[in-house]
């Protein structure tokens, strides 16, 4: 199998600028490893050989003739559910779908970056769940241990970048869909402000639960992708002023008051963190007490904010799944949520939306009252649950498990603020946890400052994964 690619985001863009590579080599070596790894990994859903080779090959004319942009050339990846021009946008489900006729915003803004997009990254259906499998494309495998899930729903794009495939890629965020698969792959996923990234064409995804955002291994990488996709669209409803994400990787955050939270908002499983967790994510905070800021435990006011969440993501499953062109061909359990959010949807979700403005005011009194600058919490109460765990479970009994597994970070997507997953250690069989640092609004730049601060700290980048290795895929699995 061709090495994995260590090199990274920011890496490949200079070594490209500086004429020691060439995007053909980048580009060539990425479809290489995809392929290599598929029937371990199956991470991708599509690939784009000819276009990304052309695109490549442009890139490199480009870049003698002294252009410079910042990710000229280099090869990235999005998910499933993200419009490439000429690609179907399947998110995760099985059937036909006609290829998009343009890119989306974020595609739209990459380009412009100059990166080259190799290909589409499996997602779980619709994005529903804290797994990415289903018939449409089997299991997408976790690069630490193939016998675990690396998480989802943008479980692809985490698996790829934890693997090395691609330096970076996008996923999407609407329950936690970034920030979990980065916890359970070892990345950094950046969470961002409702609206920092476009969702164009959807103007208002998942009843404005569901955001953009980078994975990679590094905060810088993940900054800098931030930087090159972010920015609205003219349609966008949601418009964040700017921020300078890579800039703020280079700056000291200062020294910060940060809260630590391990009690989750309520949920019906009544869950803990898993002792390893809360071993990893209390070992985290001590190294940010040594870094000089004041660290103390506290108990956020969530209030009944479950009562916002289910309506407006069974909403968002309904909206979607109700433009499939073949409605049997989804889970049973995708069928169930159309059928929730179709009784909660209309009056029900607009005064779950109506209570936001309350639920910043009771939440951000942590910010504002409290004085915090930060929240800490476990990103996910579990380390990565087996492949086929979920399999055959009901609707209700799906969503208690991955309420118990993931209980931590959906409520940022109520709010629609910003959040950074990190890593945070090991279990004793290997198996990675993360920790997210979580803020008031528009609050990107300072989480960023802090885990770039942590990062030189704990120095997390020099882990790897293994070899890809594992049961293979039965055949025509993730292609």
């Amino acid at each position: 199998m061709p090495s994995a690619d260590t090199s990274g985001l920011a890496e490949s863009a200079r070594r490209l600028a500086d004429g020691l590579t060439t995007s053909a080599e980048l580009v060539d070596a990425a479809l290489a490893r995809i392929e290599a790894t598929q029937p371990t990994l199956n991470a991708f859903r599509q690939l784009r050989p000819e276009a990304a080779l052309a695109e490549a090959a442009e890139a490199d004319r480009r870049l003698a003739a002294g252009e410079r942009l910042p990710l000229l050339g280099v090869p990235v990846a999005v998910k499933d559910d993200t419009d490439v021009a000429g690609m179907p946008t399947y998110f995760g489900c099985e059937g036909d779908r006609p290829p998009a006729t343009s890119d989306s915003e974020a595609v739209r803004r990459l380009r412009a970056a100059g990166a080259v997009v190799v290909g589409k990254t499996n997602s779980c259906e619709l994005g529903q769940w804290g797994f990415t499998e289903g018939p449409a494309f089997g299991a997408t495998r976790n690069p630490w241990n193939t016998a675990h899930t690396p998480g989802g729903s943008s479980g692809g794009s985490a698996a790829a970048v934890a693997a090395g495939l691609v330096p970076a890629a996008l996923g999407s965020d609407g329950a936690g869909s970034v920030r979990i698969p980065a916890a359970w792959t070892h990345l950094v996923g950046i969470k961002p402000q409702r609206g920092r990234i476009s969702v164009h064409p959807h103007s208002d995804a998942f009843q404005g639960l569901t955001v953009n955002g980078p994975l990679a291994r590094t905060v810088a990488d993940a900054a800098l992708l931030l930087d090159a996709v972010a920015g609205p669209h003219p349609e966008d409803p949601h418009r964040p002023p700017a921020v300078g994400a890579s800039a703020a990787a280079r700056r000291d955050p200062g020294t910060l008051r940060i809260a630590v939270a391990f009690r989750p908002a309520l949920t019906l499983t009544h869950v803990a963190p898993h002792p390893e967790v809360r071993r990893a994510v209390s070992a985290l905070a001590e190294s940010l007490a040594r870094l000089g800021h004041h660290v103390e435990e506290a108990r956020p006011r969530y209030g009944l904010i479950g009562l916002s969440f289910v309506p407006r993501a069974t909403a968002g499953i309904a909206e979607l799944a109700a433009l499939h062109p073949e409605p049997a061909l989804l889970d049973p359990r995708t069928r169930s949520a159309l059928r929730t959010g179709t009784l909660l949807g209309g009056r029900v979700v607009r005064a779950a939306r109506a209570r936001e403005v309350r639920q910043h005011r009771r939440i951000g009194a942590l910010f504002d009252a409290s004085g915090f600058d930060v929240l800490l919490t476990p990103t996910t109460a579990a380390p990565p649950p087996r492949i086929g765990a979920f399999d055959r479970l009901s609707a209700w009994r799906t969503d208690l498990a991955m309420a118990a597994a993931c209980p931590y970070a959906w409520p940022w997507n109520v709010l629609g603020w910003p959040g950074i997953s990190v890593p945070a250690g090991f279990t004793g069989d290997g198996l990675p946890i993360g920790a997210q640092l979580l803020g008031p609004s528009r609050s990107e730049e300072k989480l960023i400052s802090l885990a770039a601060q942590l990062e030189a700290d704990r120095r997390w980048f020099e882990h790897r994964p293994p070899a890809p290795h594992g049961p293979g895929l039965r055949k025509g699995d993730g292609r």
